[in-house]
């Protein structure tokens, strides 16, 4: 990954450009933000610059040795530290292979797309003690073309508490030329001890347009799809990409919103209490997707409401219900929506009783459809 190739976040690059090139590299850097923010390759292209032979005033060259290993993920002084499923193994080491095919494929993916990618049971994965091993023992060691080490941890707050304390030390004291790069959505989750010795970056959301032109040029996508899939996205590119890559999933979102709706409209009890049970048989990052589906499609509803069909991006099926659905959310109900969902996700993310939050909101919609 080159800094060139990154979307947007031109002021982070700048800033990364201009502490590289002071000499005054922080030894710990902690990037706070989505994963589809960018942060995992503005960390990659940070580390390909800081390892470069001959970099320029604005990238690192591209044909030296260490840029040639580079882009293979092969560099003997970059290495990666990520979660994985500990019955499985508890070293980043034994699922290399495959963390090195999905960030060649593309480095915009989430946690979320990595657990897929590495197990079929999507089972929660931690950063565990056996890891901080590894980690001390890598950066321990002299670098073989004798300039920086990087150590990149992606989703560092799933580091637990064993591991944090045993890294305490090598990160507040590491070797000559060693940098570690934290990457974190939850800063919050990491230990402020790990925090205190970190030089924090917050990597912003992209904007509509950045995320559009992307999937236009990347993926070679309509732009009329394009301005509805970035719409979604919210200034996170993962969450575009997760909808462009699951068609059959998009589709199992819409279906359940539009079931939602229609359940709390009619004060079906039955057909909420089912799609109740319904949602909360998905895993815990489909259902949090679901809600973000969900947050969506009601501000496209509020935009069709009141600013009529020129504003909104939605495909054509979408569309199809949104135009009659869309009456029922205005500015008497939309906050209401909102925080509810807000609070669905929050709670999610810290292992809240799906069945009953997602019977919850169900009944909570119905209040709401019909204060509109």
């Amino acid at each position: 990954m080159f800094f060139k190739e990154i979307v947007g976040q031109k002021e982070r690059i700048a800033d990364l450009l201009g502490e590289a090139k002071s000499g005054k590299v922080a030894h710990g850097q902690l990037f706070i933000g989505n994963e589809g923010y960018g942060t995992l390759p503005l960390a990659l292209a940070f580390s390909r610059y800081l390892l470069c032979e001959n970099p320029t005033d604005q990238d690192a060259c591209g044909q030296c040795s260490s840029c040639l290993q580079v882009n293979e993920l092969q560099h003997p002084d970059l290495h990666f530290v990520f979660p994985v499923v500990q019955s499985i193994t508890k070293t980043s080491d034994n699922l290399y292979p495959k963390w090195r095919e999905l960030v060649l494929s593309s480095p915009y993916f989430s946690l979320f797309d990595w657990v897929k990618h590495m197990d079929d049971k999507e089972r929660q994965p931690i950063i565990g003690a056996e890891e901080s091993k590894e980690i001390v023992r890598k950066i321990s060691l002299k670098s073989f073309q004798g300039g920086y080490k990087v150590m990149i941890i992606f989703a560092a707050d799933e580091m637990n508490i064993q591991a944090s304390n045993k890294i305490l030390k090598i990160l507040e004291e590491p070797p000559l030329q060693t940098v570690f790069i934290l990457l974190s959505s939850k800063p919050q989750a990491i230990l402020p001890t790990i925090r205190s010795r970190t030089q924090s970056m917050h990597v912003t959301r992209l904007n509509s347009f950045e995320i559009s032109t992307y999937l236009q040029k990347e993926r070679q996508m309509e732009s009329t799809i394009a301005d509805g899939l970035a719409s979604f996205a919210d200034g996170d590119l993962c969450a575009a990409l997760e909808l462009l890559n699951e068609g059959e999933t998009t589709a199992l979102y819409r279906d359940l919103f539009i079931k939602m709706m229609r359940s709390s409209y009619k004060k079906d009890v039955i057909q909420m209490m089912d799609w109740a049970d319904e949602v909360s048989s998905l895993t815990k990052e489909r259902q949090k997707v679901f809600i973000l589906y969900a947050l969506h499609m009601l501000r496209q509803s509020l935009m069709l409401n009141y600013l009529g069909p020129d504003h909104v991006r939605l495909t054509a099926e979408e569309f199809n219900f949104i135009d009659k659905f869309s009456p029922y959310i205005t500015g008497n109900n939309i906050r209401l929506f909102i925080d509810d969902l807000d609070a669905a996700h929050y709670h999610i993310e810290r292992n809240a009783n799906t069945k009953i939050l997602f019977t919850q909101m169900s009944f909570q919609s119905m209040r709401f459809i019909h204060r509109a």
